[in-house]
């Protein structure tokens, strides 16, 4: 009695040879694919699901930062960390750094837009991460203590500018009256003073005309004081 020899399919093993050649190739192109116009949302999930088992997210394990452990497909693990948004510079990642970077442009005599605009340029990122302002340095540095270069560096201020502005004592002096007195005046209007930043000199237009102006009014006003005492 002749034997029959139970049939063969190798449909199966043809299928799972193509398939196996087919994730072979999507991995060797896997960047050209993902970011090929071409592919959509669902099917970078569908390949994602293919290479990842599972994702663990931890954002109180480092400072500033979202720590990231990958368990892949073929049983593998790896560790990743990002710089995460934060609300307040207590969590920032690497405060110490930019504490020392803010110290040293400032110390270099740079502005605070400057200032920002240096820490923008090497990659620094303020709070919920946006962009460095001005402001955000001029916070950081009253938070820090540091103090506003002055523009004429640690000498006493001249009375006038080499831009022919007046500082608050140069002023007060040209006028006869109290520096207190130019603050008053620049509040009323009086005068028009400026400060390239928070912290720096007072720089004050001042005209003959208004010197002379100014001066009588205040020789007036002493006169008015004496009489009425």
């Amino acid at each position: 009695m002749k034997r029959c020899k139970p049939p063969t399919d190798r449909k199966p093993c043809i299928i799972r040879s193509r398939f196996r050649s087919g994730l072979l190739a999507i991995g060797e192109n896997l960047p050209g694919i993902w970011h090929a116009p071409s592919t959509t949302a669902a099917e970078r999930k569908s390949i994602l699901r293919l290479i990842i088992c599972e994702v663990v997210l931890d954002q109180k394990r480092l400072q500033g930062q979202v720590w990231i452990k990958i368990l892949w497909q073929t049983g593998a693990t790896s560790e990743h960390s990002l710089q995460r948004r934060v609300h307040t510079y207590g969590d920032y990642l690497n405060i110490d750094r930019l504490r020392t970077r803010v110290t040293e442009l400032n110390a270099a005599g740079k502005m605070d837009k400057e200032i920002a605009s240096e820490l923008n340029a090497e990659g620094f990122l303020a709070a919920q991460n946006c962009a460095f302002k001005g402001d955000n340095v001029w916070l950081l540095r009253r938070r820090w203590g540091i103090a506003t270069v002055k523009i004429n560096g640690t000498s006493p201020n001249p009375f006038r500018w080499p831009d022919g502005t007046y500082s608050v004592q140069g002023a007060a002096a040209a006028l006869g009256i109290t520096p207190q007195t130019i603050f008053k005046y620049m509040a009323r209007g009086l005068i028009q003073g400026r400060q390239l930043v928070k912290g720096q000199p007072w720089q004050i237009e001042l005209t003959e005309d208004q010197i002379d102006i100014l001066r009588a009014r205040a020789q007036r006003n002493r006169r008015s004081r004496k009489q009425a005492s």
